[in-house]
Order: structure tokens, then sequence, then C-alpha cells
């Protein structure tokens, strides 16, 4: 049988947080950097990621990336991440997640103990040191984009929640971050679909009352995901999160829109995010260690390396560590009579 389309793609999840790696099918896309290639996507092939991401190839927690060419010559290797309504420039669970694919599956030479990669992103160059041993990846180690503070200890009022304090970052996403107490919460998978709730008001709250503006890409605007924040309910950690993600498009007036997933992980650019406030109150020094812990109960390990600037804000380098497991291999096709070429969403759990 003949088909229109073959994808190749490996299945992985780092820390719980499944993040899907196209590995074949697709050669290159058009742009000059992987960030102009990332646009392209979006605006031109957006059909690639609703066939990967939405049902009956996905499902509502998967994330999706797309190995390609490095577009900088001095990148080993590119690829863009698709999440279900963006494609965010940055993400540390995808990071590993495609890190742990191309060594395990040989795409890029092996060395033992470490393995030393850079990636070309659309939030730019990402150094990687994967420790490696008997050909398996036992830790990712990467090297963020600077992350920095924008609004800090901010007011905002939330329909149906009241007032609610709360921090803007960036670590290369743009996160509100509210404390968890404020709503009663721990952030335990019991309490998911509360998390999710509340995670939903707070973004679109703070997307109408703290605009935010990459200075060094303005394309890169606005809150696109919150977090909530607890105390540690591990001796191992410092703090436990819950990222949340968005599965459709927020309208305060159709509560049924009110759908996201939670970040399965202890969430990279998250944690870079919360640790860049942290450091902007006096709360976390750098070459401090930083353990952040999922709602899953898992893992991933920050620390703050250098101090720099983006614009006119005072940044941080961060570093993230986490490990992935690979879940299984697939290649995705297309039937041409296929009625549902780029997939469909259904509205008991898709927005």
């Amino acid at each position: 049988m003949r088909f229109a389309n073959m994808i190749s793609a490996v299945d992985a999840h780092a820390c719980g947080e499944p993040g899907r790696v196209i590995v074949g099918g697709v050669f290159d896309v058009p742009g000059r950097t992987m960030y102009e290639k990332k646009v392209y996507l979006e605006k031109n092939a957006d059909g690639l990621r609703r066939r990967m991401l939405r049902e009956p190839r996905g499902y509502p927690a998967l994330c999706c990336n797309l190995v390609l060419p490095a577009a900088d010559p001095s990148a080993d290797i590119g690829f863009i991440i698709m999440e279900q309504t963006e494609y965010p420039p940055m993400s540390g669970s995808n990071t590993i997640c495609v890190v742990t694919v191309l060594i395990e599956t040989g795409m890029v030479p092996i060395q033992m103990p470490i393995t030393r990669l850079k990636l070309d992103t659309p939030a730019g160059i990402v150094e990687v040191e994967a420790e490696v041993s008997n050909q398996k990846v036992t830790q990712v180690t990467f090297q963020n984009v600077p992350a920095f503070a924008v609004h800090l200890d901010r007011v905002i009022e939330v329909r149906g929640l009241g007032s609610v304090t709360v921090d803007v970052a960036y670590g290369g996403m743009f996160y509100v971050i509210a404390d968890a107490s404020q709503f009663g919460l721990s952030l335990v998978p019991e309490e998911g679909s509360e998390i999710a709730r509340i995670g939903e008001m707070l973004k679109a709250a703070a997307r109408e009352q703290l605009p935010v503006v990459h200075p060094e890409n303005p394309d890169i605007a606005g809150v696109s995901i919150s977090q909530l924040s607890a105390p540690a309910i591990s001796p191992e950690a410092d703090r436990r999160n819950s990222v949340v993600v968005s599965t459709g498009t927020f309208d305060w007036n159709r509560p049924e829109s009110w759908k996201a997933s939670l970040d399965r992980s202890p969430c990279g650019t998250g944690t870079c995010a919360k640790m860049a406030v942290l450091y902007a109150k006096g709360l976390l020094p750098l070459h401090q260690t930083f353990v952040h812990e999922s709602v899953l109960g898992t893992f991933f390990t920050g620390r703050l390396i250098a101090e720099t600037t983006v614009g006119g804000y005072r940044a941080v380098v961060p570093t993230i560590s986490g490990k992935a497991w690979i879940t299984g291999f697939a290649n995705y096709v297309l039937d041409p009579d296929d009625p549902f070429p780029e997939g469909f969403t259904v509205g008991d759990i898709w927005a």
C-alpha cells in the first residue's frame, strides 16, 4: 500500500513528561535560523504538529520534537519543539528527551563518560553534557538561555479567585508563577483538575494585566504558561511545582474551554524561571543546587552559574539536569483516504 506520508519517531519521557522525537520523514524546513524554521512551521506547515499531537496519534499531555540539521554552523544538530497550542522557543524536558534519543539511537557519536553537544534551538544555542554509561544516558545537563524576572510580587485580579500575588519570569517561555498555598493546594496528583483550572485562569489574567515582551526578540511576547509552587514533599527537594500546559484556547465565558494538562516533570524552563525569581528576591545565590520536585515526585536539579543581562533586565545563566527513558519506536503513516489527516480533538478531554 502507498502512504501519503510516513514519519519515524522515538517516544520517550523525561521524569514523566512525554516527549515524542521525530527522527525521519521531514528532511528540513525553510528558514535561515532555527527560529525562522519554527515560524515557518507555525504559519505554513502546522499540520505536522496537529497530526502528531492530536488524536488518534497523540493525546493532550504529549509534546513532540522535530530533529533537523543545525542552521547555526557552530551547532551539532537542531530541533524544534511542538506543543498542544504553541511552538515554545525552548523546553527542558523536551531537550532531555531529544538528547537521550540522539545518543541512545546512535544518531550522534557517543563519547564516554561525557558526550557534549551543541543544540540549535529557536531560543538560541543550548550546550549539553550527557553522562553515558554502557551506551545508556544516565543524566543530561544543559545550559539554558538566560532567565530573568520581569514582575515580582504583583497582585492581579482573577475572576472567581479574587486578588492573587504572582511573579512573571522568562526561562525559555514567559511564566506566571503563584504560590499554591493561595488556593489551598499542595500539588499532588489528586488535585490535578483543580491545578489545571487555576493555572489556566492565572495565565489568562496575567496575559491581560501583565504584558511582557522579550527585549531581544519582540516576537516572544505575552505570558504563555503558568506554574504553581509549593513546599517540597520529599526531603531531597527544595520546592515542588506544577506547570499547566494548555490544550486549547481559554475563554472566560466558556468554562468548558478550561482544559489543560499538567507537565508531568518538574519542567526545565519552568525551573529556570522559578530560579530567576528566587535569585531576584535574594533567596537563591549563584552556584547553589536547587532541586525541583514534580507532581509525580520526580526531580530536576538546577543551578545558576553566572550573572548576565538581557536587554535592560538583570538575568542569570541556569543549568538543568535530569533523565529520560525511551518508551517506544514507531512509524506514523498517513493513508490518502484518512478522513483526519491532521487529527482531531473532542471536548471530553480537549478544549
